[in-house]
């Protein structure tokens, strides 16, 4: 059992958030904290400026929204959203927090993952913690 899981969040239609969140919940020790993290990818300049002023707040709400539904029903856990990039500010939280277990969900892998490499396989390779991948 682990006493301070961090589950990586992303709300893609691929990503399995509500079974990454019961598998927290089982391997929780009691007592034990389960960390909720979005992390909001920064956009570059030239892309932004195509957006409404209000596009980024919106999103940011979105995710909070999304995140306070997947923590109300569990003890001990809570939500964080940050700004980014993904695969290094999870595993900087990760070190900096104390985590000793990441549950992070997946997509299938493909051809484009074994080129560039996905943020679930970074955060395998770079982890000084276990890591629970869920497809």
């Amino acid at each position: 059992m682990y006493q301070n899981i961090l589950v990586p969040v992303s709300f893609e239609a691929d990503r399995n958030a509500q079974g990454a969140m019961d598998v927290a919940r089982v391997l929780l020790a009691e007592g034990g904290t389960i960390t909720c993290l979005h992390v909001l990818e920064q956009l570059p300049n030239y892309a932004t400026q195509y957006l409404p002023q209000s596009h980024l707040e919106a999103a940011k709400a979105e995710v909070i929204d999304g995140l306070k539904a997947l923590v109300a029903e569990v003890e001990n856990a809570s939500s964080l959203v940050v700004e980014g990039h993904p695969s290094r500010t999870i595993l900087d939280h990760a070190e900096h927090n104390g985590t000793d277990l990441i549950i992070v969900a997946s997509h299938q892998p493909g051809m484009q993952d074994y080129l560039l490499g996905s943020t679930a396989a970074k955060v395998v390779r770079h982890a000084r913690c276990a890591v629970h991948v869920l497809r």
